[in-house]
């Protein structure tokens, strides 16, 4: 990681909906909570099937701007192999997706995960495993490592390899617990649905990155 600067990618299937508003809202969320640290951390999305070029889904873009998001100049991006292979952290909406990407780059398989699968490992490795209390020993003790990082961005470095170290030792959970439903065609509700999911995503990482 050098200079300090870690990069998260996200992922969905046209980069119009789930990870564009993604996007917007870790940034908006690292801006927050983070202030001027959090610019180390830099944030992009792309899609398994997207057409280049195509701005946000209209509907997507409404409700990121209810949340105070920006929304405006974007334009979706195909998912290539050297666009799997930059970031520090990639998450997808869908299993399906971060299959795709280990598939373009299979190195990349230790750092990609759905963003509902991270979000419940962050919180977990963050926590000393309270959501896994009969597995409570796998986990580093107190998480050390990420507490005496001295930077958002290396506390989230300190973050993945901690989760890499007890992800296989984990057991799975059913693919509905993993799955960011596309709201395409559906109402607004379903959307604002959808960027709830992924602010509680993006909210169980900041928790574990910001500590003092």
């Amino acid at each position: 990681m050098p200079h300090d600067r870690f990069e998260v990618l996200f992922v969905c299937h046209a980069n119009l909906c789930r990870s564009a508003m993604a996007e917007r809202l870790a940034n908006r969320s690292f801006a927050d909570r983070l202030g001027v640290r959090g610019s180390r951390l830099a944030v992009s999305s792309a899609g398994t099937h997207a057409r280049p070029g195509a701005p946000m889904h209209e509907t997507a873009a409404r409700v990121l701007r209810e949340r105070r998001a920006y929304a405006d100049r974007f334009t979706s991006r195909l998912l290539t192999p050297p666009i799997v292979a930059a970031p520090d952290l990639i998450l997808t909406a869908t299993r399906e997706q971060r299959a795709a990407c280990v598939s373009l780059v299979p190195g990349a398989v230790r750092h990609t995960f759905t963003l509902r699968q991270f979000g419940r490992l962050a919180t977990s490795v963050g926590s000393m495993g309270t959501w896994f209390p009969a597995r409570r020993s796998i986990f580093p003790p107190g998480g050390s490592a990420i507490v005496m990082a001295d930077s958002p961005a290396r506390r989230l470095q300190a973050l993945l390899d901690e989760i890499a170290s007890v992800r296989s030792r984990l057991q799975p959970v059913p693919a509905e617990d993993d799955d960011l439903p596309d709201p395409v065609r559906q109402p607004i509700e379903a959307f604002r649905h959808c960027a709830d999911e992924i602010q509680r995503g993006i909210d169980a990482l900041i928790d574990v990155i910001a500590t003092p």
